[in-house]
């Protein structure tokens, strides 16, 4: 009966999980989305910690009396986890977000890791060779995928976080290292799995003859997850933290196997391909190839320079500047308006500041929306969930390829904070190191605003053209001030 109940609570949990990713499918059921998945794992964790409690339930290794130093140890661990997840949760910034996501996917690759290596040294008695070959392929794969999903998570953070250069590595003959080191796991596996074992019966040794391959496996994966996200580049990053949150799922299923935990094998297994699906539509957004990423820029033209003039070299031209003032005129002036966010907004958490101008500019009968590019942010979704934070309406909130079209027609195009994805390099350069991403056709507007702090380059370490443009007016400093201040001058003009 307690087996039973425990399974239902498990399946009851699962079915929470799949409502919780169907609504976040949606901005307008994100929330609710969210909802579902934070009483889901509730329900998962107390089913399992009071499993614990029960005798007999054959959670505590079958113990016929609840195992109380199990259950402190996770009590201690329970409590220690929520208040640092809470302390997080109330003093993470929006713009930290990425590379807290990154740092959370590292957290489950360790996991998985320690896990497997922990399920390894467990005295289990005897068992059937089929079932211990199974058991042992279970323990390796768990590893081998949650070291590679740690140390990649711990480079992305890096570069999100600006500790490590956005530049990618590109060490000579990368791929053939990359197979190199993959071969070797293979071939680590099957020492591994063919080591004379004498599994240790309880209470025997908890060393084994496998366990030499094991760790030399573990530290190769740990280089090759380095290796990977190293030699991409940082206009990418936001795919490789969509693929590593994919990884993370994956790492989490390998970890139910060894478990035996249905729960945990589902959730892997719905993290792992709703992440591999946001990852392929990522790519296909940014005209990429997902094995591009996958395999560390596989494929990638590693010795292309940018050519003589192009948005690779210095700055090229003498830019227009301009004031709050002139920017507040023409706004007003203007019967269509475009603005494009980007990290830079998000640094300055101006986009209450950014919402109220365009409420004010809609109520003048201006017709006003938002260009929303799939990277921009560092984060898929990124600039979407701070246009919902300050209740920007759906209505007005556009992709890329639905706005595109219409830059032609529109009189007035404001960049708040962005440059590579309003960059036409990506289109005209092919030496540039964004080429080929599809990006925001600002330049076709009749006018372009970009707000910026200085002429420094975009993440992706390139110059912008779009600057040197004749119908570009550039308004210099921080882009909350420059907002607060073009807000005022509206209303003063109103």
């Amino acid at each position: 009966m307690i087996g039973t109940l425990r399974s239902l609570a498990y399946l009851a949990a699962s079915l929470l999980f799949i409502l919780s990713l169907r609504g976040l499918s949606t901005q307008q059921t994100a929330r609710q989305g969210n909802r579902y998945g934070i009483i889901g794992m509730l329900v998962a964790v107390l089913v399992t910690a009071v499993a614990l409690l029960i005798p007999g339930d054959g959670v505590a290794a079958g113990a016929g009396a609840p195992n109380s130093t199990v259950v402190g140890v996770l009590g201690a661990a329970l409590g220690l986890g929520c208040i640092i997840g809470a302390l997080l949760a109330s003093r993470v910034a929006m713009t930290s977000m990425p590379e807290l996501v990154a740092a959370l996917h590292s957290f489950v690759g360790a996991a998985a890791v320690l896990v497997g290596i922990a399920t390894y040294l467990q005295p289990t008695g005897a068992v059937e060779a089929a079932d211990r070959s199974a058991h042992l392929g279970e323990i390796y794969v768990g590893i081998l995928v949650g070291a590679i999903t740690f140390s990649g998570s711990v480079i992305a953070f890096g570069k999100l976080r600006g500790k490590i250069g956005s530049k990618p590595l590109l060490l000579p003959g990368r791929h053939l290292l990359n197979v190199v080191a993959l071969t070797a796991c293979v071939a680590l596996g099957v020492i591994f799995l063919n080591a004379e074992v004498a599994w240790p019966a309880p209470g025997g040794s908890v060393f084994s003859a496998g366990m030499p391959a094991l760790l030399a496996m573990t530290a190769l994966a740990l280089l090759l997850g380095m290796h990977l996200v190293m030699a991409i580049g940082g206009g990418d990053m936001p795919v490789v933290v969509s693929l590593l949150n994919s990884y993370s799922g994956w790492a989490a299923a390998a970890a139910g196997f060894m478990l035996s935990n249905d729960l945990l094998i589902i959730t892997g297994a719905l993290v792992g391909s709703s992440g591999a699906i946001l990852s392929i539509i990522m790519c296909r957004a940014m005209n990429r190839s997902i094995w591009n990423v996958i395999l560390g820029g596989f494929g990638a033209d590693s010795g292309a320079k940018p050519k003589p003039g192009a948005a690779g070299d210095a700055p090229a031209g003498k830019v227009n500047e301009t004031t709050v003032d002139q920017v507040a005129e023409l706004l007003l002036a203007a019967r269509s308006v475009v603005i494009v966010p980007g990290y830079g907004m998000a640094v300055a958490q101006a986009q209450h500041q950014v919402k109220e101008i365009s409420s004010l500019l809609i109520g003048k009968g201006i017709k006003v929306r938002y260009a929303i590019h799939p990277v921009a942010g560092r984060l898929p979704g990124h600039m979407n969930v701070l246009l919902a934070e300050a209740d920007v309406s759906y209505d007005i909130v556009k992709e890329m390829d639905e706005v595109n079209e219409d830059f032609p027609s529109t009189d007035v195009v404001m960049v708040i904070g962005a440059n590579d994805i309003v960059n036409p390099s990506a289109e005209e350069d092919t030496g540039s190191p964004i080429y080929g991403m599809p990006v925001l056709q600002v330049w076709k507007a009749a006018r372009v605003v970009m707000l910026k702090r200085g002429m420094a380059a975009g993440y992706a370490g390139v110059d912008n053209p779009v600057c040197y443009n004749d119908n570009t007016l550039m308004l210099f400093g921080d882009a909350k001030q420059s907002v607060t201040k073009l807000l005022t001058a509206l209303r003063a003009d109103g």
